[in-house]
């Protein structure tokens, strides 16, 4: 505090504690969704490549599963969105994460006894944490709350899918456990809690949790929507 010559109590701006403040929030916000961003390749790039030590492929093809399955949903995502070029080419980075967690699980799939029960589990995991990373990039990019949820949803799952169809699997999708449902609420609640003014950590949170709960309830204790029971399809060739 100073004093003028004419008296006057002078009391100097407080900008730089709120400055600081704010760039410590917008760090803090950076760091977490960087975080998720990596974690759900990684996670992601796990289940690709333990799909690839079950078809016994070679450590070239496990670096190409891992890819495939960790940069495919974000890939689409980035597309829909007209970000060009995708996340993958400017920071290369995501690549190299791929090829090092394929390094990792092709010296130690063989230590599970369940290579298959730890993808799907992997997958809830990177499903969890990419249905809020892809709804906040959505958000980002568009500001709209519709096209955040439909690309949180698609990026969370567009990896697995693709990873079952590279490796011959049965899809994920084609499972009586509910899927793809976990990465829509996970999306919703995210973008949700978001509005309501929310932290980033809380409605971050918030939506893996959502997604994650979900997907281990589906997994545990068969938690299916109920399927359309009608006469089944007729094969092609009986209707042409």
């Amino acid at each position: 505090m100073a004093q003028h010559d004419d008296g006057e109590v002078y009391n100097p701006p407080r900008l730089r504690h709120t400055d600081r403040h704010c760039e410590n929030e917008e760090r803090l916000v950076m760091s977490l969704l960087a975080f998720l961003d990596y974690a759900g390749v990684a996670v992601f790039a796990a289940t690709g490549a333990l799909a690839a030590s079950r078809k016994q492929l070679d450590f070239i093809g496990f670096m190409f599963f891992a890819a495939a399955t960790g940069i495919g949903g974000g890939t689409l995502r980035d597309l829909v969105l007209g970000r060009a070029p995708v996340f993958w080419v400017v920071n290369p980075t995501y690549i190299l994460v791929c090829v090092g967690v394929a390094a990792l699980v092709y010296f130690t799939a063989h230590l599970f006894e369940s290579r298959y029960r730890l993808l799907i589990w992997l997958d809830a995991v990177g499903l969890s944490a990419y249905c809020v990373m892809g709804a906040a990039k959505g958000l980002a990019a568009t500001g709209s709350p519709t096209v955040a949820i439909v690309t949180g949803t698609m990026t969370a799952t567009f990896g697995g899918v693709l990873r079952d169809i590279l490796a011959g699997e049965p899809s994920v999708l084609l499972r009586p456990e509910i899927y793809i449902s976990c990465a829509l609420a996970g999306a919703c609640v995210f973008t949700g809690v978001h509005f309501l003014g929310a932290p980033l950590i809380v409605s971050s949170t918030a939506g893996v949790l959502t997604a994650f709960g979900i997907r281990s309830g589906a997994l545990i204790f068969g938690w299916t929507f109920p399927p359309y029971r009608s006469r089944p399809g007729r094969p092609p060739e009986d209707v042409m």
